[in-house]
């Protein structure tokens, strides 16, 4: 099992792959807080290796196979810091940074903070936090503490994932004999849902200084707000957007083809 070792308590798992082609960027994929590299392997990493592209996907400390020390607190510096650690450590040469939901904020943090990078792709990221947003976020540690992921998911499944999605997976959700059971307040995955309604959102994003893919679920109903988005893109110097008019927020899992082919194509403008 890959691990770069951040110190003798902690590490990340990582999966990288390096470019089939001389001078192909490498595309780094950066989670949502409760995401996994599996979201990434399953069919959009595969594509851009077929494709020349180098990969690089890895788990935040307190995902799985990522190990943190109680106590830590993985918040949005800790997670870009390991970012920045991660590209510099396995000299990642022309990265593409790609962060799915608040992980696309911790690829503009990382950026920010220093990490060159051939452009940087937003997966439904753009967003202020309003008191909508802030509640959700609340409710969303509320409900791992009632009834743990499986209390969140029956709840805030319908919120965040496109209509063809939901129609094939609704056997799976609210069963009459489901067992609830709280998230276990030691676990990374409550540590980090903890602090991710503490994120800084005020995002420098006139000093971006790559080419920027900005992608939207319109079918996603937490975080897509038009206003806001078409706001936010105007103030990124070198922007260009796509919409998924029928998907929500979780783009690498309900259309993972076309994303691929956005992917490849930003890739092979650059």
């Amino acid at each position: 099992m890959p691990q770069l070792q951040l110190n003798p308590d902690e590490g990340l798992y990582y999966e990288h792959d390096l470019p089939q082609r001389e001078g192909a960027p490498t595309f780094v994929f950066i989670n949502p807080i409760t995401g996994s590299v599996d979201i990434w392997q399953g069919e959009v990493a595969p594509f851009l290796r077929d494709a020349g592209y180098g990969t690089l996907s890895y788990n935040f400390r307190g995902q799985a196979d990522s190990s943190f020390r109680p106590g830590t607190a993985l918040d949005d510096d800790l997670i870009s810091s390991d970012l920045r650690h991660i590209v510099k450590t396995l000299e990642i040469d022309k990265p593409i940074l790609v962060g799915l939901s608040i992980g696309g904020l911790f690829a503009l943090q990382a950026h920010l903070g220093g990490t060159q990078a051939a452009g940087i792709v937003l997966l439904n990221t753009l967003r202020k936090i309003g008191p909508r947003i802030a509640w959700i976020n609340d409710a969303v540690v509320r409900a791992m503490d009632v009834g743990g992921p499986q209390l969140m998911a029956d709840v805030m499944t319908p919120l965040v994932w496109g209509p063809e999605w939901l129609a094939a997976n609704r056997a799976s959700f609210i069963q009459e004999d489901t067992t609830y059971t709280p998230l276990d307040q030691s676990s990374g995955a409550y540590n980090l849902l903890s602090h991710m309604g503490g994120a800084d959102w005020d995002v420098r994003y006139e000093d971006i200084h790559c080419p920027v893919l900005v992608i939207m679920g319109l079918q996603d109903r937490v975080f897509y707000d038009a206003e806001i988005v078409d706001e936010l893109m105007q103030r990124i110097p070198r922007a260009r957007r796509v919409d998924f008019p029928g998907a929500g927020h979780m783009l690498p899992l309900e259309v993972p083809t076309q994303l691929s082919r956005e992917l490849k194509q930003f890739a092979d403008d650059l």
